[in-house]
């Protein structure tokens, strides 16, 4: 294995001579060479002090290093490195490309902008000694002389002006990272990450000056349609590759200087199957979350920030019926729905007053749109009201909510601004809560517990719930206590089924169950292979599966 390893990163080395340098860099201190890995697995967590390197696509890659002595992991990130002549070239050829600019015809998509580029840089540089030669040529027809820059410094700039205009600027390497789970930045030289194996680690990424990092940010705030400045310091949003950004942009609101955290996302959401490998969930709890979701019932997410509610909620949505029609309502697009029919509406808070519109606003459309399920990217106020509006009316609601318990979820819903009497708490029929905790040393998430929601009753006085699953701390297990006494299988979904025999349902629960374990058995984990499975069974039954139970 270790050969096959160094023959992968002597690989890498031949493409990419600013790795060499690193590696030559690591020996003179005294290193040792990482071990090179084309991709991680989760039982990296297990080491206290990797050094460990994967690439990130050329020609970027990243060096887990642990350092026992100072007693941290670092997240290096390694990319070309431009020498001071080389970025005092780079500094004249965006001076003249950005001249340029305007000229151009505006491009329509990246693919456009980044051949527009391509074209001016061709305009600009010539590669090797031809500049030479003509220069007293192009002087004398007054043509315009090039800037004339070595092979490899052409490979080097063309990377830097992508990585800047196209790309997300400094945090390139991160944001290519499939690893990556949040970016926290607090100033100029705090660059965190959220790494899905190594957790919250500081990287080598240094935006080096007030101006550079303040550029950036007003850059970022553009995109996202949001911009930033002294007078409107706080802006919020999704980039166009679905990741969301929050920008502090003031010292005078952010004291050590401009911030942001980003939240990246993946383009093929994670799997029911991943969330059971990691423990998140087991696949009793998600054959029952299969079955209420395959028979119309309202479920809410709930849980603290950063406890997976929206990864769970895009896990769990294949096991809505591949035919209904799916209404998404969002501040920012997070949900990832795999129905065709899918609806997808986002808020509008820019331009006049009149002009905005807001989640209460588009879950009233959807009331009026037909839709099989409504889903709500995340209930904060008033919008929940007409939440619970549209379940009343038969529309199964969805939605992440903020609150790490039941009793505290409840708490919200009936008070203010959301302001649901708690006559009418029974129209939402589940709550999952989810919690990132930490446990022997690591963060992990988990599904605390998944209550029904049995309704109001005056003589107990407040709302009657049941743990039909509960996550066991000192086990790591999920343990099913809603067997023959789930008020929702038994009540709602049995009823729903014509079952005379109200028990059976929990044979159909088991079946599910069975299915998720044996795709986890086979390593059936990726999104699109565990939706067919699933879809498939839906519309064939067994023999539909491509395996046998």
């Amino acid at each position: 294995m270790a050969d096959k390893i160094n023959e992968k990163l002597e690989e890498a080395c031949k493409n990419n001579p600013h790795l060499v340098d690193y590696l030559n860099n690591l020996r003179d201190k005294g290193r040792k060479i990482p071990e090179f890995m084309a991709q991680l697995s989760k039982s990296a967590a297990d080491i206290r002090y990797p050094n460990i390197m994967y690439p990130v696509g050329d020609p970027i890659f990243i060096h887990i290093l642990g350092d026992e002595q100072k007693g941290i992991v670092e997240y290096v990130t390694i990319e070309p490195v431009l020498s001071e002549k080389e970025k005092e070239d780079f500094r004249k050829i965006m001076d003249t490309i950005l001249e340029k600019a305007p000229n151009q015809p505006a491009p329509e998509n990246d693919a456009a902008l980044r051949e527009t580029i391509n074209k001016l840089l061709n305009e600009t540089v010539s590669i090797g000694k031809s500049v030479r030669k003509k220069g007293i040529l192009n002087k004398f027809f007054g043509m315009e002389e090039k800037l004339e820059i070595s092979p490899l410094e052409y490979e080097k700039i063309v990377y830097f002006i992508n990585r800047d205009i196209i790309g997300s600027g400094p945090i390139e390497p991160v944001i290519r990272d499939p690893y990556l789970e949040d970016i926290h930045n607090i100033g100029l030289h705090g660059v965190f990450i959220v790494h899905k194996v190594f957790g919250m680690v500081r990287t080598t990424i240094d935006f080096e000056a007030k101006n550079r990092l303040d550029d950036w940010l007003r850059s970022m705030s553009e995109r996202i349609g949001r911009p930033v400045s002294e007078s409107r310091p706080i802006s919020d949003g999704a980039l166009p590759d679905g990741s969301r950004i929050n920008i502090i942009y003031s010292d005078d609101v952010s004291r050590r200087g401009s911030s942001f955290t980003m939240r990246k996302f993946s383009d093929v959401p994670v799997s029911i199957t991943q969330l059971i490998n990691w423990g998140s969930i087991d696949a009793l709890s998600a054959g029952y979350m299969w079955m209420c979701l395959e028979n119309g019932m309202s479920i809410f997410f709930s849980g603290e920030t950063a406890s997976g509610k929206t990864t769970m909620l895009n896990a769990c949505l294949p096991f809505i019926n591949r035919k209904l029609k799916i209404f998404t309502v969002e501040d920012t697009a997070e949900v990832q729905v795999p129905q065709a029919v899918w609806q997808q509406l986002i808020t509008r808070e820019q331009g006049p007053p009149e002009s905005h519109v807001d989640m209460f606003t588009l879950i009233k459309a959807g009331l009026r749109s037909r839709p099989n399920y409504i889903i709500a990217g995340e209930i904060r106020g008033v919008e929940g009201a007409v939440a619970f509006q549209a379940m009343q009316t038969g529309h199964p609601v969805l939605a992440t909510f903020h609150a790490s318990s039941v009793k505290k979820m409840i708490q919200r819903i009936t008070g203010s601004p959301i302001n649901v009497p708690v006559t009418f708490i029974d129209n939402l029929n589940i709550a999952m809560i989810l919690q990132a905790v930490y446990r022997k040393g690591k963060f992990l998430r988990r599904c605390l517990a998944i209550e029904e929601i049995e309704g109001y009753y005056e003589e107990s006085g407040g709302v009657v719930t049941r743990a039909v699953f509960v996550w066991d701390a000192a086990s790591d297990k999920h343990n099913f206590r809603g067997l023959n006494n789930s008020y929702i299988l038994e009540q709602k979904i049995a009823d729903k089924l014509g079952y005379s025999d109200k028990r059976r349902i929990y044979e159909d629960v088991f079946m599910r169950a069975k299915i998720l374990e044996r795709m986890r058995e086979m390593k059936i984990e990726d999104y699109h292979k565990v939706l067919k499975v699933i879809w498939d069974f839906q519309e064939k039954g067994l023999d539909g599966l491509p395996f046998s139970l």
